[in-house]
């Protein structure tokens, strides 16, 4: 069946114009679902990230990175991350190879057509114009053939009348005046056939040339528009085939990801977090009430005296807040991380706790509170220097912070080493080059480094003693455990056996079954009553306002509670000034407060704060 439009649509002009019309109202159409697609793929990758990052977590926290199931859900925010970034890519290849390629050539499409039906009108209006003058060839000739017929007519009768002169004459006028009718009916006739034959050529030459030509031309416009709607569907379709392989690739690390998660390896993680080390009671002897023999201790005592330790434990510290932990002292006020031992003092004996408690009773209300403040830090320092060695924690977990410290350590010294090694290998090139710099700066710099290293060699060997004593204490605990079940009735039982160890330790190294740090009772009956008199006014204590600022000047890990953690650089608000034990009391954003040791930082006190800090020195 033949389809073209110029032979079997030569007489449907109207209808091809309306057709075309309605072809490009659908290509602008199908661009404004490409556009509006595009927006929905663009705003559901936002919405994606967004999800992604409100539950992402803000920062890498310890807890949230040891267990499996919640490495597997970060893992699957990250997964929806890349998946919001394929949408955002498949969102920009629509627009760019679709929307805009379309909106282009609509444009192009309605120039085009416009022109074909311009010249398709220009035929149309001259095809009618030639039918005009035909028509009017047409009547003429017929007008002038009538004429003519009449001319006749009249001459014919008055030849046949012919009698007179007079009439004779008047039948040669009129046969005059019909050959003259006849010679224009001839002329009208040559006319209208002139006419006739340029119409029909005309005629022929827009039907079997002008209009297949200017139809056609439609016609594959029309087929061209056609196959671009196709071609950008198909686009579409690849564009969206395109980010699969990526989509199922995040998918699979998803599923990936949900497949890690192992139940048994958190819960043994949760063990390896919390356990204590701690043996479990044994079995309580029978205590024959009808012998008037001294009571054997029993582990009930050893559970009563583990109870009143807890109480005495939570009495130790009678300056604080209610349920407020005290700021144990860090471990190192240096920047070499000295850490503070039995053999060496803590710095607090620069400043005596008695001096603090004078300050306080002859000063005012203002600066009684920063006294208070001072006294109390300077009690925590003096009465929990153990907590350096984690003798405050379960066995299990001092052996693992004392582990991670050394560690830390030991990276700390390889890099130290690492430094010395380059400055070493910068001072041998300046000593061959001169040109290059002056060997003698580096010697400052050497000098550093190799105290640094001393002090960290020292820290090391005290935290690896510590360790070795922690593991000779649970291999001696578990020697007990195993051995004491075949002891008689007069052997010692476990209970009592901990609390002649806890008698026989000195009152700095004292350690209660649970872990938890106990002292002797003088330092505590010394401040019972001041304790009693200063709880109101340090329970609504108000915050200290800034007297300065600070810049760290050594990176520093607050590693025990009460201090803060610097970044090297950082500038921090300075809330209270040293007191003369070598830790300052700073402040970031308003919502930490901490202290740092004073040789990490760097001072910057206001005017007006330093006469403050005079005035309450003087008082």
């Amino acid at each position: 069946m033949s389809c073209n439009w110029g032979t079997e649509l030569w007489d449907q002009y109207d209808l091809l114009e309306k057709h075309t019309s309605w072809g490009i109202d659908f290509l602008e159409r199908y661009t404004k679902f490409v556009k509006e697609r595009a927006d929905i793929e663009q705003s559901y990758a936002k919405q994606l990230r967004s999800l992604s990052k409100k539950y992402h977590p803000k920062r890498s926290k310890e807890e949230e990175s040891r267990y499996t199931w919640c490495l597997g859900f970060v893992a699957t925010l990250q997964q929806l991350t890349e998946v919001a970034a394929q949408r955002e890519e498949l969102a920009e290849n629509l627009t760019m190879q679709i929307v805009c390629e379309l909106s282009r050539y609509t444009q192009e499409l309605k120039t085009e057509r416009k022109s074909h039906f311009q010249d398709g009108r220009r035929a149309q209006q001259h095809i009618e114009s030639s039918w005009k003058q035909l028509e009017s060839s047409k009547r003429r000739f017929e007008r002038d053939c009538k004429e003519a017929e009449r001319a006749q007519h009249v001459s014919d009768k008055i030849d046949m009348d012919n009698k007179t002169e007079g009439e004779k004459r008047c039948s040669l006028k009129a046969r005059q005046t019909a050959q003259q009718k006849q010679q224009a009916a001839e002329e009208s006739r040559k006319d209208y056939m002139t006419s006739l034959n340029q119409f029909n050529q005309d005629q022929h030459q827009h039907y079997h040339t002008l209009v297949p030509v200017i139809y056609q031309r439609i016609q594959d416009m029309e087929e061209r528009r056609i196959e671009r709607v196709g071609e950008a569907m198909r686009l579409s379709t690849e564009a969206e085939r395109k980010v699969l392989p990526v989509l199922s690739r995040c998918l699979d690390a998803m599923m990936d990801a949900a497949e890690s998660i192992q139940p048994r390896k958190d819960t043994r993680q949760v063990v390896d977090l919390y356990k204590s080390g701690f043996d479990p009671p044994g079995d309580i002897e029978f205590e024959d009430y009808r012998a008037t023999m001294r009571r054997s201790i029993s582990e009930s005592s050893y559970l009563d005296n583990r109870t009143e330790a807890r109480r005495q434990s939570r009495k130790l510290w009678p300056f604080l807040r209610k349920n407020k932990p005290p700021p144990p002292p860090p471990t190192s006020p240096l920047p070499g991380g000295v850490v503070n031992t039995p053999e060496s003092p803590p710095p607090a004996s620069k400043e005596p706790i008695a001096q603090r408690l004078n300050d306080f009773m002859s000063s005012g209300s203002r600066t009684r509170k920063q006294c208070l403040r001072s006294l109390k830090r300077g009690l925590s320092l003096k009465l929990g220097s153990s907590q350096a060695d984690g003798s405050n924690l379960p066995p299990e977990q001092r052996r693992k912070k004392l582990q991670s410290r050394i560690n830390s350590l030991n990276q700390e010294i390889q890099r130290q080493r690492e430094q010395r090694d380059a400055l070493l290998k910068m001072k041998e090139v300046y000593e061959r080059s001169p040109q290059m710099g002056d060997a003698s700066s580096i010697d400052s710099r050497m000098e550093e480094v190799k105290q640094s290293l001393q002090r960290l060699d020292e820290e090391l060997r005290r935290n690896q003693a510590w360790l070795v004593e922690v593991d000779s204490k649970s291999t001696n605990s578990s020697r007990r455990q195993s051995g004491g079940c075949g002891l008689n009735s007069q052997a010692t039982t476990p209970g009592s056996s901990s609390l002649k160890q806890l008698d026989n330790r000195s009152p700095a190294s004292r350690e209660s079954p649970d872990g938890s740090y106990t002292e002797d009772h003088s330092a505590e009956l010394h401040f019972k009553s001041r304790s009693s008199e200063f709880e109101d006014d340090f329970d609504d204590e108000e915050p200290l306002p800034s007297i300065g600022t600070c810049k760290s000047l050594y990176p520093f890990q607050g590693q025990n509670e009460g201090t803060l953690t610097l970044v090297e650089g950082e500038l921090l608000s300075v809330v209270e000034e040293d007191k003369g034990d070598g830790w300052t009391r700073v402040r970031r954003n308003l919502d930490e407060e901490g202290y740092v040791p004073t040789s990490y930082i760097k001072v910057f006190l206001d005017s007006s704060a330093k006469g403050f800090v005079q005035n309450s020195r003087l008082v």
